[in-house]
């Protein structure tokens, strides 16, 4: 029906569309959800169309099928743990551990420092997407001006994918590079010194002249003792899913729903059957547009995928010096989603050395901060924080560049 070079640019054309109407949404006043949920189920009817047409209908549909399979995956992860950070938003325990922890009032420069150091220590050791969720929970439970909570989030985002890098456990293109033996556990230790220096940069450039004291929120809430035995819970299974996979290949998703259901399990021993209906609701708190928002995406960059774009990256890169085409690929990130880049550079065999692997590795893992869309991230802070658009989000741009520019440039030296 089309010629394979149609079908590539009809697919890019419509993933450019989708990415102007995320861009442009405070200008149409069109939800993004809807838009790239619609453009991503329209490309898939044209890759199917196009398929049919060659008598290739059996391949298209195992495919999709794979994609749908990976879609589900993190939408029923995604499920799992906004129903626990919804509960324990509710309840009151995220804004009584911040009171515990941190001052009730600060300044403004001493929270960002603090929330940038909390958000790449929890990183390290859990999901992006949990992390990330906790990290609103912190910046929501102070009294802050819409700018305010905005340079916290571009500073969460960035800090929570910079944190997601040193460990195996924090991001998943990094138990990909060690997966494939590139590189070793004490080999990404090193990329400590390059992740500190990216993040303190961006809160020394957000934070400058920021001294107003900032507040906390001093909502009291009676914390249970089934709540605090729900947090454990929620604590227990993020370090489950970590050595479970680790040690017996489990899936995150099957051992966060587990931990689900074991919070279920707890509320309906403990309560009256009304009450476990209340505890199953929690489930109706969760932004479905996030999950829809995902669900576009991930149809976006899987046609993309499948009409070889993600190829042509791979040829890209093998055409240019490692120390900047690595580099490129942590910007490219910023507008793919950089699992399918990952494994498509893999793929590829590079012929890098250890440091050159390492670079590769923090660039694919940060470079994605550098849009709001380009990592689960800033996803989820996009959809959480209504102050936060694409366009409130790209005006720091520059400053995350320059951050991610610092510390790509520290992983050279290593």
């Amino acid at each position: 029906m089309w010629g394979t070079s149609m079908i590539e640019i009809i697919i890019g054309a419509i993933a450019l569309i989708a990415l102007v109407s995320i861009a442009l949404e405070d200008v149409f006043h069109f939800n993004k959800a809807k838009t790239t949920l619609f453009l991503g189920c329209l490309s898939w009817v044209i890759l199917f169309i196009h398929e049919s047409s060659l008598g290739r209908s059996e391949h298209i549909q195992e495919v999709l099928n794979e994609n749908l399979l990976d879609i589900a995956s993190l939408w029923l992860f995604l499920m799992a743990t906004m129903t626990f950070v919804a509960y324990l938003n509710a309840r009151g325990m995220v804004s009584a551990i911040v009171q515990r922890i941190l001052p009730t009032e600060l300044s403004f420069r001493q929270l960002t420092i603090l929330l940038g150091v909390f958000a790449m220590l929890l990183s390290m050791v859990c999901d992006n997407i949990t992390a990330t969720l906790v990290c609103i929970g912190v910046v929501q439970a102070f009294q802050l001006e819409p700018k305010e909570r905005i340079r916290l989030c571009v500073i969460l985002v960035f800090a929570v994918n910079s944190g997601g890098v040193i460990l195996i456990t924090g991001d998943v293109t990094t138990l990909m590079i060690f997966s494939a033996g590139h590189v070793t556990i004490g080999q990404l230790l090193k990329l400590v010194m390059p992740v500190i220096g990216g993040v303190a940069l961006l809160i020394f450039l957000l934070s400058m002249g920021a001294n107003r004291r900032v507040v906390a929120e001093n909502a009291t809430h009676d914390i249970q003792w089934l709540d605090m035995l729900i947090g454990g819970i929620f604590i227990s299974t993020i370090v489950a899913t970590m050595v479970f996979n680790l040690l017996f290949d489990i899936p995150p998703v099957l051992t966060f729903l587990f931990g689900l259901s074991i919070m279920f399990m707890v509320g309906g021993i403990v309560h009256t059957f009304n009450e476990q209906i209340h505890l199953l609701q929690y489930i109706r708190q969760i932004q479905f547009e996030t999950l829809l928002f995902f669900l576009g995406i991930l149809l976006l960059v899987g046609a993309l995928k499948e009409v070889g774009v993600l190829v042509a990256l791979t040829e890209l890169y093998a055409a240019v010096d490692p120390s900047f085409s690595s580099y490129l690929m942590g910007v490219i990130s910023s507008i793919m989603d950089n699992v399918p880049l990952t494994a498509a550079l893999l793929k590829a065999e590079p012929q890098l050395n250890a440091t050159q692997w390492l670079s590769l590795t923090y660039a694919v893992g940060i470079g994605g901060s550098i849009l709001v869309i380009g990592s689960a991230a800033g996803i989820v802070a996009m959809s959480k924080v209504k102050e936060l658009t694409f366009m409130q989000y790209a005006r720091y741009a520059p400053h995350i560049l320059a951050a991610y520019s610092v510390g790509y440039g520290l992983t050279l030296l290593l």
